[in-house]
């Protein structure tokens, strides 16, 4: 709370994981191995990593950051594409999600019912960010124009785009433009503030994907949060020396960079990703520091 006791549209934070998933550890920190060599040769798992879905309760809706993995991954045979594009999402990561871990099933757990969400702001496209989007019927989906594009696009599916589920929800989805950005945000130069009071901005974050988008929230009194998406996997040691296997490195450098440099101007600054295992404790630090 502030210290003349606003405390802002934002009235609760909260944060589940839809199940689990284990990927390559080059998936997670890049090496020198081409992501081709390590996506076929490796036979080695990460531990059991969360599936974050961030739920921010504000005056003008409910809003979740990304929706986590649907469970129709692991029990409908047919969730993936045939071919060389099936295999591609075989090795590349295993999920597992109880019945009581699916999207619907943690946020009544956390007192929400899913058809009270009313927006969802999508970090990127790929399955285990958008793969429950079905479940929040009533939800506007947001997500950048950037992003929306490479739907599209030829050997989209063989890109982590599963456009059988995307478009599933066609006609919710709302993709955005960033707009020139205030000083408050630099040294991002461009942004979207999702209600117009300055408690959700959205910051391009390109690099995992050329959509990606970071989530700033911000309220009185309180240490901001910057939910990342896939831009870390290892939030702890965020930094140049330890970007995710998958993306653009250039743009994953840069987009590091930024966010460095915004944390310099914002010293208690938390960074949560979306499979980072230290990601729930430092939200929630966080949220408990500002009560």
């Amino acid at each position: 709370m502030s210290p003349s006791g606003d405390t802002g549209p934002i009235r609760r934070l909260s944060v589940l994981s839809t199940g689990s998933v284990r990927i390559r550890p080059e998936h997670g920190h890049r090496t020198w191995r081409p992501l081709p060599v390590w996506l076929l040769t490796s036979r080695r798992w990460t531990p059991p990593l969360p599936i974050n879905v961030f739920v921010i309760e504000h005056d003008r809706g409910l809003v979740l950051f990304d929706t986590g993995q649907d469970r129709r991954s692991v029990t409908d045979a047919d969730y993936y594409p045939g071919g060389l594009a099936g295999v591609v999402y075989h090795r590349l990561a295993e999920f597992a999600i109880g019945k009581d871990e699916t999207l619907p099933a943690r946020l009544r757990s956390y007192g929400y019912q899913p058809d009270e969400v009313s927006h969802v702001v999508v970090s990127h496209l790929h399955q285990d960010h958008m793969g429950s989007v079905l479940d929040v019927p009533n939800a506007e989906l947001l997500v950048s124009r950037t992003e929306w594009e490479l739907v599209r696009r030829v050997g989209a599916e063989a890109n982590g785009y599963l456009r059988r589920h995307i478009e599933a929800a066609a006609e919710r989805w709302r993709p955005f433009d960033f707009q020139p950005a205030g000083a408050d945000v630099a040294p991002f130069g461009q942004a979207m503030d999702l209600f117009g009071d300055g408690s959700l901005v959205l910051l391009p974050t390109p690099g995992h994907t050329p959509g990606s988008i970071s989530l700033l929230v911000r309220r009185p009194g309180a240490d901001p949060i910057l939910l990342v998406g896939d831009l870390t996997f290892d939030a702890p040691h965020f930094g140049p020396d330890h970007l995710p296997g998958i993306g653009s490195l250039r743009d994953l450098r840069a987009s590091t960079g930024l966010v460095e440099a915004l944390r310099a101007r914002l010293p208690g600054l938390a960074i949560c990703a979306a499979h980072d295992p230290a990601a729930a404790g430092s939200f929630r630090a966080a949220v408990d520091a500002a009560g």
